[in-house]
């Protein structure tokens, strides 16, 4: 039985465990926080959603599970290589505190995240944009729309921004083709960047003068350290273009490379830890094994789902990547467009349908704290900076305020 067939036959039960441990992953962190602290805890759940899949393909069709395997090892260090390389670049200063100065950091957030991931950006810049704005009172709105900006939407334009366009590297997608999706970047971060500039520019009316005077008496020029990582993250773009496994080693060889030439400091300055990159390792092992019939059945019966239309594309993967990790997300839905048999001109999905399902995944994940994985860390990291971030809801009031019209405009201008 060939992967088209399995996919025709294998009852919708089958992607229970799949739907069951991205909930999971969504719920716990919220209904049981001190349970979910645990590695431990969070491997025992990934273990026994995705064991009855494991044992059923083991028996039935063990080259599915493999090729699913390798495309986890791929993702997981690209990531991970990305991960440690960047947490050796330090970035220290601290600048004049204008609406400006502001919007500036968050465009070239955006711009960054390409090159070094969402995650990378985020850790490199939300410290020095805190410290830049400590001497202000109102700024509990830079690390929301820092979320919205650096940690999600501006990483759409390469396969090294988001995971999910990585993955779409994986299946096939050329890697420059990302880069058709500059139009929708440009309409999204120039409408969330113009809100950001308007917003800051009315809560910088509010600031008493004393406030100001103290932040232009306490600039310091921005500096770098731990420059050398920018060699190793050339060598990780560098060996997007190889074949598995030679991609995979390079970017192993920049990681290693990346720990022995970095001082201690810097990883110092930056808080580094391995706890987030151990966390994504653990879940998304769950995460391959458990997608693997849902990405079947939808590749042989996407069409009899009803979802049809590059914006009803848009809408529900980014819907889905509000709550629940975007990256199997976007598998399922690039499966599902495979599934209509429309011999599109893109892995036979029609390059319209494609770039819905990409920008849905990307953008749509800052819709939530838990829509991806950056924006949970910036929380924790501006809460440590004595800034009082908003409730989940209270997050989300922001998000749907700002980041729904503009959705509603790129589905008129792009999707319609």
């Amino acid at each position: 039985m060939n992967a088209h067939d399995l996919g025709q036959t294998l009852s919708l039960w089958a992607v229970v465990p799949f739907v069951g441990l991205l909930l999971s992953i969504a719920l716990l962190p919220l209904r049981a926080p001190h349970f979910w602290e645990s590695h431990k805890n969070k491997g025992l759940v990934a273990f026994l959603w995705s064991l009855p899949v494991a044992v059923y393909f083991l028996f039935h069709m063990p080259h599915e599970l493999v090729l699913s395997m390798k495309d986890y090892a791929s993702f997981l260090l690209l990531l991970t290589a990305l991960f440690i390389v960047s947490g050796g670049i330090v970035l220290k200063g601290d600048l004049k505190a204008t609406p400006e100065v502001n919007t500036l950091f968050l465009l070239v957030g955006a711009v960054l995240a390409n090159f070094i991931g969402t995650t990378g950006a985020s850790m490199l810049l939300i410290r020095p944009l805190l410290k830049t704005n400590s001497e202000r009172r109102h700024t509990a709105h830079i690390p929301i729309f820092f979320i919205f900006l650096v940690s999600n939407i501006g990483g759409l334009l390469t396969p090294l921004g988001d995971p999910p366009l990585f993955m779409g590297f994986i299946k096939g997608v050329p890697f420059f083709w990302t880069l058709k999706l500059l139009p929708i970047w440009a309409v999204m971060v120039g409408g969330v960047g113009l809100m950001f500039y308007l917003f800051d520019s009315f809560q910088y009316r509010k600031e008493e003068c004393r406030d100001l005077i103290r932040d232009r008496q306490r600039v310091v020029p921005m500096h770098l350290t731990g420059t050398i990582n920018f060699l190793w993250v050339a060598g990780i773009i560098a060996g997007i273009f190889l074949p598995f496994p030679r991609r995979e080693g390079l970017m192993i060889l920049m990681a290693v490379l990346s720990l022995l030439t970095t001082k201690r400091q810097c990883r110092v300055d930056n808080r580094f830890t391995y706890n987030p990159i151990v966390e994504v390792a653990i879940l998304f092992a769950g995460i391959f094994v458990t997608m693997v019939p849902a990405l079947l059945i939808l590749s042989a019966r996407g069409a009899e789902i009803g979802i049809t239309r590059p914006w009803q594309f848009f809408w529900t993967t980014g819907a889905l990547s509000s709550f629940l990790d975007n990256t199997p997300t976007y598998l399922a839905f690039f499966s599902m467009a495979q599934g209509l048999g429309l011999n599109g001109e893109m892995m036979g999905i029609p390059t319209l349908f494609l770039q819905a399902i990409s920008a849905g995944a990307v953008f749509m994940g800052a819709n939530s704290y838990i829509g991806n994985g950056p924006n949970f860390m910036v929380k924790v990291i501006a809460e440590e900076h004595k800034l009082k971030m908003p409730s989940f809801f209270g997050y989300m009031i922001y998000s749907f305020a700002i980041l729904i019209p503009l959705y509603v405009v790129v589905t008129l201008i792009f999707f319609r």
